[in-house]
């Protein structure tokens, strides 16, 4: 007897390459060998313990029961004070709460996109936004961040060739996974000249914004602060990266009010909302001190500039500092035209006979061919030990 068949749909989907990198060195764990753990992107920082302190509190106060679907009336309005804290002119009715970020990013295409409409995403970029683009019905159209002998840059040129009358948004992300560049405010008004002009929607990844390096307060301009864009922009943010909560699955999105209902609609329809006492935690996180979050850029920082400076030092790698996020996007083309790898086969070997977990460039994209992403989001003592075995790998494959 055979099953029903599966839904077409699921061919759809793309497969979040750091999470299948991370079973494979789990395995390596158990087996008792070494693995530097270099893949996911997941700060070894605590969640601060006072968003810890109050989601124990709140659950404890039976805090476990349905809520608003747009989010805590309190947590909302602290995220608007965040927001505004960054230019963003945002008002309680632009602001909802979510579980985690990615659905955030899917209710932001299943609300702008229509079938058929066309969607410019960033490559290399996050391997979900073509997942989250084909599941809204849309088409994705690629546009390039460029690597140059000044770093990573976008190719205009490139963005003004895939734009159609069948554009119907455009997704940012800055700072971005898997390559560090930032947008800066002339990149964003620019976006935004083109977004007017074209009445396009604005989708903007903002998820490692706090973890700018070259910010003050590690801040990164906003696609929302530009003048006339809040109401054509969706902010798509959450508290994994900088306030190192990843398994809490707290995000949000900072949203145009004519939007406002249906991203509730949305909500409701799939979560209902988040756990309250989940969001107890992300309220004490934003609205608390705010220690761990200059900690930890301060010290992905010093790690940064450490890391890069030590795969420069590896034969056939090279690498741009980044100026956000915390990956080394490294260019290992020339170890690859010396062993006659690719870029899978290295990573994999990297892996299986180095104890070196990292992502292979080509997860983020067919233009990551030749990259390896590294996560510098562990201690400098992991890292230094990642560069000597990245060194004996070098040596051994480049002959």
């Amino acid at each position: 007897m055979t099953t029903p068949a599966r839904a077409s749909r699921l061919d759809l989907l793309a497969i979040e390459g750091a999470f299948a990198v991370a079973a494979a060195a789990c395995e390596l764990d158990l087996a008792g060998r070494e693995v530097i753990h270099l893949e996911l992107g997941q700060p070894d920082f605590p969640s601060p313990s006072h968003a810890t302190a109050a989601g124990i509190k709140a659950l404890e106060a039976d805090d476990a029961r349905y809520t608003s679907p747009a989010g805590l009336p309190e947590l909302r309005a602290a995220i608007v004070q965040y927001a505004r804290g960054r230019g963003i002119p945002a008002e309680l009715e632009n602001v909802v709460v979510t579980s985690a970020a990615k659905p955030m990013l899917q209710y932001a295409l299943l609300a702008a996109v229509n079938p058929g409409d066309e969607v410019l995403i960033p490559t290399p970029g996050f391997p979900i936004y073509p997942s989250a683009v084909r599941l809204a019905g849309g088409i994705e159209k690629p546009y390039p961040i460029l690597f140059t002998d000044a770093g990573w840059r976008l190719d205009w040129d490139a963005i003004e060739r895939q734009l159609s009358p069948r554009t119907r948004a455009i997704v940012l992300n800055s700072p971005h996974n898997p390559t560090g560049w930032t947008a800066t405010r002339e990149d964003l008004e620019r976006v935004g000249r083109i977004a007017t002009e074209r009445n396009l929607w604005v989708i903007s990844d903002e998820i490692y914004s706090g973890l700018a390096y070259d910010y003050a307060d590690g801040s990164s301009p906003s696609a929302a602060a530009v003048p006339g864009l809040l109401d054509r922009t969706i902010i798509i943010d959450g508290f994994s990266k900088r306030w190192s909560m990843t398994g809490w699955r707290l995000g949000f999105g900072i949203v145009p009010k004519a939007l406002f209902n249906d991203i509730v609609a949305l909500i409701i329809n799939n979560t209902s909302c988040a756990p309250p006492f989940i969001q107890r935690g992300g309220l004490a996180a934003i609205s608390g001190p705010q220690d761990v979050v200059h900690a930890l850029r301060k010290s992905l920082r010093e790690r940064r500039d450490r890391f890069v400076a030590g795969l420069n030092s590896v034969p056939g790698m090279s690498c741009a500092l980044p100026s956000g996020a915390f990956y080394a996007f490294t260019d290992v083309r020339a170890l690859l035209k010396k062993s006659g790898l690719d870029t899978n086969t290295l990573q994999s070997r990297l892996l299986q006979e180095f104890g070196v977990a990292a992502c292979p460039g080509t997860d983020f994209g067919p233009t990551g061919e030749g990259f390896v992403r590294f996560s510098f989001a562990t201690a400098a003592p992991k890292l230094d030990r990642a560069i000597e075995l990245l060194t004996a790998a070098a040596k051994k494959f480049g002959g």
